[in-house]
């Protein structure tokens, strides 16, 4: 009856001999740890976590104590799969047999992190939405009384200068439309990611035919709801900025990756979908400098002297807008930005 409690617990249950071996493992901790029960049955902890000795000495001291154990955020490395970040509890049940429940954190630090930059996105939306308020009010005066002031003039130098204050006033207004982002109401249609992608590689084949563009597209990918036009300028944006990372730090062999997978049960913020369409672009250049991470998706931060910095941020506003967002991991060598896009087969207007 217990076993058939523990099999469907949601957090993943192991229990151990005394000689730390795996006596038993529920589905979620097979689901966890990416092997079968079958598999690993009877091997030492140590080897299923890759090697790990930490973990093996928090469980051999609470055995020998008899007495439970939590670590908090602790690293594993399971068997032939990727680090993870974990609690776990230890509890001795006899001499000859623990009880290991972990729960992996890393979703969950990074839902975090996502509700966090999403936070952060709507203040400065509001902040921005103030400024431009406060910004285009002057410049629409400005404008007016140098298109007055070049009727009273008849040098025609003279008018040159008006002619320059009403282009330069045009500009400043331009960018302060840039500033927040697209402002028309976001279309809910089919979209087929892939078509998306093949339009955004022609566009930089063209720009850039020095930089090899590589398809990794999974095709069972169904279309997804929303602005066809949006997404293209969204990927454009996120791969121009890529490209011309790889190109500023003279990148040998500048390679870019597109790449589509489907996430399943994947939470975005605060909801949980069946079904999200992930559109990685990944590129071989220098990394994403640490000073800038945080501030990534900000309007004006770039790294480079001659950006503008609005690229990611209107990159991720439109995702924002078709209930996803965008992660980055950088290291030097390999830069992944992440689109995440919940994918609605029924084309309602809702997310599934």
């Amino acid at each position: 009856m217990y076993q058939r409690l523990l099999e469907h617990l949601t957090t993943a249950v192991l229990l151990l001999d005394g000689e730390l071996r795996v006596r038993w493992m529920n589905p979620a901790a097979e689901a966890l740890l990416a092997v079968s029960f079958s598999r690993v049955q009877g091997i030492s902890l140590d080897t299923l976590l890759g090697g790990d000795e930490s973990i093996d000495d928090v469980l051999a001291k609470a055995r020998d104590a008899f007495h439970p154990y939590t670590q908090r955020e602790a690293r594993i490395t399971p068997l032939n799969s990727e680090p993870l970040t974990v609690d776990y509890t230890v509890t001795p049940l006899s001499a000859e047999e623990l009880l290991l429940e972990v729960e992996p954190r890393d979703r969950l630090m990074q839902i975090s992190r996502e509700e966090a930059l999403t936070t952060r996105q709507e203040t400065i939306k509001v902040l921005a939405r103030g400024l431009a308020h406060e910004v285009k009010n002057p410049l629409g005066g400005i404008r007016g009384a140098a298109q007055l002031l070049e009727r009273d003039l008849d040098d025609p130098a003279l008018r040159e200068f008006t002619h320059i204050i009403v282009e330069e006033v045009d500009r400043l207004s331009d960018l302060v439309d840039s500033m927040l982002g697209p402002n028309r109401i976001v279309k809910h249609e089919p979209v087929n990611i892939h078509k998306v992608l093949e339009r955004v590689r022609a566009l930089l084949i063209a720009e850039h035919p020095q930089v090899e563009i590589r398809r990794d597209y999974d095709p069972s990918l169904p279309d997804l709801s929303g602005d066809e036009s949006q997404m293209i300028q969204a990927l454009l944006n996120v791969a121009r900025n890529a490209v011309q990372a790889m190109s500023d730090a003279g990148t040998p062999s500048p390679a870019l990756t597109l790449r589509t997978r489907a996430r399943r049960q994947f939470t975005l913020g605060a909801e949980r979908h069946r079904l999200v369409s992930e559109v990685g672009v990944i590129d071989n250049g220098p990394g994403i400098p640490e000073t800038l991470r945080e501030t990534l998706f900000y309007p004006m931060v770039s790294g480079r002297a001659e950006g503008s910095g609005l690229g990611l941020s209107i990159a991720q506003s439109i995702l924002h807008q078709h209930q996803g967002l965008i992660e980055c991991d950088s290291r030097p060598g390999r830069t992944e930005f992440r689109l995440l896009i919940p994918l609605v087969i029924n084309f309602t207007g809702e997310a599934s």
